[in-house]
């Protein structure tokens, strides 16, 4: 359901809250159910006192001392005796349970013949009738001794004891959510290759063996990476000493394929450097200010001197903290992956749209198909048609695809209209929280 919260802490909270004050309305209804019927039994027992007490008090009176009788009654204990007759404007007794209970109890005391009003022409109260031989009479007793006033302060207490619920089980529920959240950032990191920092193994002991576990998993990964750098690192050092001393004796050698000896060499120095990059801990490099058309523009007038032709649209973009190196490169490999497969009309464009740096890197090569497009972001994963005439190594968008990720952005493949590939990576104007920096 799209009403429900989508975080544990505030679905959790919601369904202990519902459970909570289901159980309060319950054990209060409980409540009043449980105490109506002794209060109908103690005020029916009153009223029948009044009554009996009333009649057999102006039974036993002298008739020239009645009315005086009936005057103390009234402003003692606020009992008035009305005569009763036939054309009395009665007002009905509320229609409610209590009232239907209490007076079934007082008429299976009185007689069923006795009657019950709330109000008697302009007066209002708690009327009864009783007879005196033939003759009816309304006793009427103040409204505030009968009615069954609502228990405001079982409910004030009530409603405390639910606040106090609540508040407890929200600080159980954010104990609990605490570390989960911790955890799922750490995850989250790791999925943007990057090493949180270990979490407190601490709390409920299902949370400790969790936390403990995800830090162990963690430093395995973190160790796997390390050793990877460490074997890549070691590969090329001892591959680049006999490629350089191969490439000195074919410089000077006389032999006819020097020109393809000496490109094949630098194609394989190539590969090697794609290995170290894509091998590089892009964390280890420091965040700071960095505009991204200028480092764009950089890239551009490195190629130009080296006599590729290129156009650029480098829009002025607002600076941002990135990873100086690590942006270089990204572009680096965009316009090098362009050079190798785009043919012609390569150009660079940076911008700022949608609260997001825009780099992009168009050609009008063969383009790359949309349902391939993801996966040429992978590792060693070359397209097999038209772009995969080049030696390379398969690292160049992957290398691309980790750096942005690390920016906390994306890469997209789109294609270009008239033909040919838009490669487009996207960064948040406003990074992410960096552990550590």
């Amino acid at each position: 359901m799209k009403l429900l919260p989508r975080t544990l802490l505030w679905r959790s909270f919601l369904l202990i809250s519902l459970l909570m004050v289901i159980s309060a309305a319950a054990w209060f209804q409980i409540l009043r159910s449980y105490e109506r019927e002794p209060r109908v039994r103690q005020l029916a027992q009153m009223v029948v006192s009044v009554v009996n007490l009333t009649h057999a008090a102006l039974l036993s009176a002298e008739p020239d001392k009645r009315r005086e009788l009936l005057s103390e009654l009234s402003e003692r204990e606020g009992i008035r005796v009305y005569p009763a007759d036939p054309g009395d404007k009665l007002a009905p007794s509320p229609d409610v349970p209590f009232a239907h209970m209490l007076h079934a109890e007082v008429r299976r005391r009185l007689g069923e013949d006795t009657r019950f009003a709330s109000g008697l022409g302009e007066q209002r109260g708690f009327f009864i009738s009783f007879h005196i031989d033939d003759d009816e009479y309304w006793v009427m007793l103040p409204r505030e001794r009968v009615e069954r006033p609502f228990p405001w302060q079982w409910l004030g207490w009530t409603v405390l004891a639910l606040l106090l619920s609540l508040v407890g089980a929200w600080l159980i529920v954010s104990r609990i959510n605490r570390p989960l959240k911790a955890l799922a950032a750490a995850a989250s990191d790791i999925g943007k290759g990057k090493t949180p920092a270990p979490l407190p193994e601490s709390g409920p002991a299902e949370i400790e063996t969790l936390a403990r576990s995800f830090n162990q998993m963690s430093q395995n990964l973190a160790r796997l990476d390390a050793d990877r750098a460490l074997i890549l690192a070691g590969v090329s050092h001892d591959l680049r000493t006999p490629l350089s001393r191969l490439r000195l004796s074919t410089e000077m050698s006389t032999s006819e394929d020097k020109a393809e000896m000496i490109e094949d060499i630098a194609q394989m120095d190539s590969i090697i450097g794609q290995f170290l990059d894509f091998a590089r801990d892009e964390s280890a490099e420091p965040l700071e200010p960095t505009d991204l058309a200028a480092l764009a523009r950089e890239v551009v007038e490195h190629q130009e001197r080296l006599g590729h032709a290129l156009q650029s649209k480098l829009e002025p973009v607002p600076q941002r903290p990135l990873r100086r190196l690590g942006m270089k490169r990204l572009i680096s490999n965009l316009v090098d992956n362009a050079l190798a497969y785009g043919e012609k009309e390569i150009c660079v464009a940076t911008r700022s749209e949608g609260g997001k740096l825009i780099l992009e890197v168009l050609d009008r090569g063969p383009g790359i198909p949309q349902d391939e497009a993801e996966r040429l972001k992978q590792p060693f994963t070359r397209l097999e048609q038209a772009r995969s005439g080049s030696g390379g190594s398969g690292l160049g968008l992957a290398i691309v695809d980790r750096i942005a990720r690390h920016h906390g952005g994306s890469l997209e493949l789109l294609a270009r209209e008239g033909g040919g590939l838009i490669a487009r990576v996207s960064l948040p104007l406003r990074p992410e929280p960096q552990p550590g920096g």
